[in-house]
C-alpha cells in the first residue's frame, strides 16, 4: 500500500510530563530556548504537520493551558511513569485515526516528520512507525494507530513500561532520517546551552 496520511488524520502529542530529574527537577517543557519555552518550540515545528495538537503534562498545568490546547495528565496509576504513560493519555482522547508523539525537549525535530513516518507506515502496512537517525531508533517520536490504546493499557497493567518492548509487539515501520541532530534532546542545563549555539536544520 502506498500514499500518504492526511494531516487531519493525525493528532500531535507533545510529551511534557516528565520529572526533569537530570535538570534538577525543573519542568523541561517550560525552560526558555531561543525566546520561547522548549515545548512551544516543539509546538511550532509539529503543529503545521498535523491536525489537532495535545499536550501531556503533570505539573504547571495552568501555564500549559494558556497555550489554548488540551492539556492531558497521566492517569493516576501511571503518574510520571515515562513516555508510554503520555502515549496512553493521548490515545485515550485522540479522535483521529493516528497519533504522533514528540518530546518537549527536542526543538529541532524534522519539519517532514509526520509525512515521512506516515508514508513509511502505509508502505509497510504497519501499525507503528519510528524514525531512525545516527544509527539509533528514536522511539519517543512515534506514529501509531489510535486503535492500539487498549493494547497499550493492557501492556501497562501487566507491568510493562518500556517503549521498545511495547512497539515490538506490533508490525512496525522504521524510517531512516539523515540528520541525527534534528532528534537531539535536551536533558541537562549544559545541553540547553550547547544546543542554543547550534544552527537549526
Amino acid at each position: 500500500m502506498s500514499g500518504s496520511l492526511a494531516k487531519v488524520d493525525i493528532t500531535g502529542l507533545i510529551l511534557a510530563g516528565g520529572r526533569g530529574s537530570r535538570m534538577d527537577g525543573v519542568d523541561k517543557g517550560l525552560q526558555p530556548w531561543r525566546g520561547l519555552p522548549l515545548a512551544q518550540q516543539v509546538l511550532k515545528r509539529l503543529q503545521p504537520q498535523v491536525g489537532p495538537v495535545l499536550i501531556n503534562a503533570n505539573r504547571n498545568l495552568d501555564i500549559y493551558r494558556r497555550w489554548e490546547l488540551p492539556v492531558l495528565t497521566d492517569a493516576q496509576a501511571f503518574d510520571f511513569a515515562g513516555p508510554l504513560a503520555g502515549f496512553l493519555a493521548g490515545l485515550d482522547v485522540c479522535t483521529t485515526p493516528y497519533l504522533l508523539t514528540a518530546p518537549c525537549d527536542s526543538p529541532l525535530l524534522p519539519s517532514d516528520l509526520a509525512e515521512r513516518l506516515g508514508n513509511g507506515l502505509l508502505n509497510a502496512q504497519a501499525r507503528i512507525a519510528l524514525p531512525k537517525a545516527g544509527g539509533r531508533l528514536q522511539p519517543v517520536f512515534c506514529l501509531m494507530e489510535t486503535d492500539l490504546r487498549d493494547d497499550l493499557r493492557a501492556f501497562f497493567h501487566s507491568g510493562g513500561s518500556k517503549i521498545d518492548l511495547w512497539t515490538a509487539r506490533h508490525r512496525m515501520a522504521i524510517v531512516e532520517f539523515d540528520d541525527a541532530h534534528a532528534f537531539e534532546n535536551i536533558n541537562t542545563k549544559d545541553d540547553l546551552q550547547r544546543l542554543e549555539r547550534t544552527e537549526s536544520p
